[in-house]
């Protein structure tokens, strides 16, 4: 090492797992030959998790980390040679997780020391490894005391023609366990068909996520235990044992780069069914003493019925039946429907000054004028003589020339000329007796000068 004989970093009591919330402490031992020149002296406590998409690879696609302290040790100047020691102390924070380390990434926790010197000088580091313990109590996870279960059926066919049916439950004793605790798992099978089922298989499984943009998935078996298959036509009950062996803590909380959870995974080799029942392993066991969160039901709220008045003893009991139903709303009438006329068209009228002779020629502005009939409730008939004339627009109150207009006796002769010539002028001219077929017809203006 040259200059440096000795650079070492021991912790107190040679302790190498912490609990978070607990204080790291140590030693910095240099032991040097000759001065060394150097700017600072600093020890950092560094947790971080790292994970990659390519097995045992250091180069981290995603880091996050949980915490980092320095401390300066000494100033700037000049080390002398002989052997010097540093004491320093860390507060572990108390959300850390615990540590971990996989094919695709790691949970690492570690103490390391500097010795920065000047410039195109030569810098000395070193670092220790410490082990992070995280406390997983079972008994704060809501229904730990419930058993795990899970039913499924499966429909398959075999000797190309026949069609056979299993139905495999399954059921753990309950749902958390610590290392050396035992897993009774118990299969009910039922063989509706007339073939042999495989053996059946319970494992206890492992899943780690190392969550990258496209998450890595690494799921092992940790341990397993086996059975006899079912002979067709049969139902039997398959119960097993499963020890729990030293496994790292599953994660009760999302969001880390690093995700572990348990299940048993129930199964037959033939046909190919399976199920899974999740489960909890920690570091503090059930304690069956106490209630289970997830049996504390709050208690329902009792309905809240408004009080009915009693009927008077003189009331009648249909009177009764309607007092104590909702009132009812009076229905809107029907709207009455409107006239025909006024679902057509509007026509383009013609100017007013083109007829200033014909003084009693009502035009068509969009309203109907209402007869005394009309207001009174009877629908009066609609006369074409309210609409001014329009090109292509034609009633069929005119059949031959003749007007299908009732004449009034008690009508005077200057009213019927008037008559007669509003329903002229408002009426279009026949052209069919025109003299001369074959030429254009007149225009707008000329048809009403003839």
């Amino acid at each position: 090492m040259g200059k440096l004989q000795e650079f070492e970093i021991t912790l107190n009591n040679n302790k190498t797992a912490y609990s978070p919330g607990e204080s790291i402490s140590g030693t910095l031992k240099i032991s040097i030959a000759q001065p060394i020149p150097c700017k600072a002296i600093k020890v950092n406590c560094q947790g971080f998790c790292g994970v990659t998409s390519k097995s045992n690879d250091t180069d981290w696609t995603e880091e996050e980390q949980y915490f980092s302290s320095s401390v300066s040790i000494a100033d700037k100047g000049t080390l002398k040679e002989g052997e010097h020691s540093f004491p320093f102390k860390f507060l572990l924070p108390a959300a850390a997780p615990a540590s971990f380390e996989g094919p695709y990434g790691r949970i690492i926790y570690r103490v390391r020391a500097f010795i920065e010197t000047p410039r195109f000088a030569k810098d000395y580091k070193i670092e220790k490894p410490f082990s992070m313990l995280y406390t997983v109590n079972l008994n704060e996870v809501p229904g730990i005391q419930e058993p795990s279960s899970s039913s499924v059926t499966k429909n398959f066919s075999y000797m190309l023609v026949k069609n056979g049916t299993v139905v495999l439950n399954a059921e753990s004793d309950m749902r958390g366990y610590i290392a050396g605790q035992i897993i009774k798992v118990s299969a009910e099978i039922e063989n509706k068909s007339e073939k042999s089922t495989g053996h059946v298989v319970a494992s206890l499984m492992q899943k780690v996520t190392y969550n990258t943009k496209k998450p890595t998935y690494d799921l092992r078996a940790v341990a397993e235990v086996e059975g006899p298959g079912v002979k067709g036509g049969n139902k039997t009950v398959w119960k097993e044992q499963i020890i729990v062996p030293t496994l790292h803590q599953s994660s009760l909380t999302d969001g880390n780069l690093i995700h572990i959870c348990y299940y048993i995974q129930v199964y037959l080799k033939y046909p190919e069914v399976s199920l899974t029942l999740p489960i909890y392993i920690g570091n503090v066991a059930v304690d069956p003493t106490l209630p289970s969160s997830s049996r504390t039901v709050p208690p329902m709220p009792a309905p809240r019925n408004n009080p009915t008045p009693a009927p008077s003893p003189a009331a009648a009991p249909a009177e009764t039946a309607l007092t104590s139903l909702p009132p009812r709303t009076t229905p809107k009438p029907a709207p009455k429907p409107r006239p025909r006329s006024c679902y057509v068209a509007s026509p383009s009228a013609p100017p007013a000054d083109l007829y200033p002779e014909l003084s009693g020629v009502a035009f068509y502005n969009g309203e109907l004028t209402k007869s005394p009939q009309t207001e009174s409730g009877s629908q009066a008939a609609v006369s074409p003589n309210a609409f001014s004339y329009a090109p292509g627009l034609s009633f069929r109150h005119r059949q031959n020339g003749i007007s299908a207009l009732p004449s009034s006796s008690s009508s005077s002769p200057q009213d019927t000329n008037m008559n007669q010539m509003s329903s002229s002028a408002s009426l279009p001219p026949n052209y069919k007796s025109s003299a001369y077929p074959h030429e254009p017809p007149p225009a707008y203006d000329a048809s009403f000068n003839t």
